[in-house]
């Protein structure tokens, strides 16, 4: 005998639709390149991701087809992680940091039909396109409408804009297994070539479940979240997934990672919560150090990528009032693995004890 309450599959565009319906005026931050400041919300965000999905099914985009990405941790890239996987295609984000031969070699091998690309990136994809073997289509991210006559590429260009202006929204989202493929991410902590690692809707679901509970990042509607861990690495440590499934204000700081770039959003978004590796937090203490400046709104921060250095610990906790929350996780794990929180019998310890 089989239970049939709540009888649906765990699919990610259930995150979207959630936000939208009853978190819809709550804000989104894109910050652009030049450091400019665009504000959208959930509501305008799920129709433009219905916009986007209803545009790929026009390009004879399937289910397990792979759309890569080369982008920063902006509204499009954002757009991009709902609008794809909703339709049960994979999103397939690429670090654009890597070499050349690696990210030819990641495409190839992920076999992607689409790539998205962040305008700063169309240089690398003129000189690499021609190695591109299963790539049909590329599409420029960012506000052009049009394209320079230069652009010179082997494949089909097209804009974002003109994929989601005057597109019919996406009727219905499409149901299928949660075991289905969601996204695809390359670590390149291997020997040889990156290794691919494949989510499915059912892991991402229980891991942004998980990801949000008191015990591990302790969030909410109230919270303002900023993910520095970039979007192309590990699915920004599931925090995209997180937020939108809370229904928390979201602030994603694309490409200035410096330390007055990250005070600035801090201070202007009142975040309350971000999550980034120990060398974004020393740029950050730097100029914090230099200009006297105070951490406002910030209350926790969640550290991970390598081993967290116990004077940021302390410095977070005794300077600046934020609470660090140490994680560790890996491409393969989805991608946190653990995430150290004090336990009841540690609530009496001096910080020197804890620490």
């Amino acid at each position: 005998m089989l239970g049939i309450m709540s009888d649906q599959q765990l699919l990610i565009s259930s995150l979207i639709e959630h936000s939208g319906k009853y978190h819809g005026n709550t804000e989104i931050i894109d910050c652009n390149s030049d450091g400019e400041i665009n504000r959208t919300n959930y509501k305008d965000t799920l129709l433009r991701v219905k916009k986007l999905s209803q545009s790929l099914l026009n390009l004879d985009i399937n289910i397990g087809d792979r759309v890569g990405t080369l982008a920063w941790s902006n509204l499009r890239h954002f757009e991009l992680y709902y609008g794809v996987s909703g339709i049960g295609a994979v999103c397939h984000t690429i670090n654009p940091r890597l070499f050349k031969e690696q990210i030819i070699f990641i495409i190839n091998d992920a076999k992607d039909k689409i790539l998205f690309v962040d305008i700063e990136f169309l240089d690398l994809i003129k000189d690499i396109s021609s190695e591109l073997k299963t790539l049909e289509t590329i599409v420029i991210l960012g506000k052009k409408n049009t394209l320079d006559d230069e652009v010179k590429i082997n494949q089909k260009v097209l804009t974002y804009q003109s994929l989601i202006e005057g597109q019919e929204s996406l009727n219905k989202w499409p149901s299928f297994s949660e075991k289905t493929a969601s996204s695809l991410c390359y670590t390149s902590g291997t020997t040889g070539n990156p290794k691919g690692v494949m989510y499915s809707h059912r892991s991402t679901i229980i891991h942004t479940i998980a990801a949000a509970n008191p015990d591990s990042f302790s969030l909410s509607s109230t919270d303002v979240i900023m993910p520095i861990a970039p979007m192309f690495h590990a699915n920004a440590w599931g925090i995209p997934y997180i937020a939108t499934m809370i229904g928390a204000k979201l602030v994603l700081p694309g490409r200035n990672l410096d330390g007055e770039s990250i005070y600035k959003l801090l201070q202007k978004e009142k975040v309350t919560f971000t999550a980034a590796v120990p060398t974004i937090w020393l740029a950050l203490f730097d100029y914090l150090e230099k200009e006297n400046k105070e951490l406002d709104y910030l209350k926790s921060c969640a550290i991970g990528g390598s081993a967290c250095p116990r004077f940021m610990i302390e410095s977070f906790s005794e300077k600046y009032g934020v609470k660090v929350i140490h994680a560790w996780g890996m491409t393969e794990t989805s991608p946190l693995g653990t995430v150290n929180k004090p336990l009841k019998k540690h609530i009496s310890l001096t910080n020197k004890q804890k620490y």
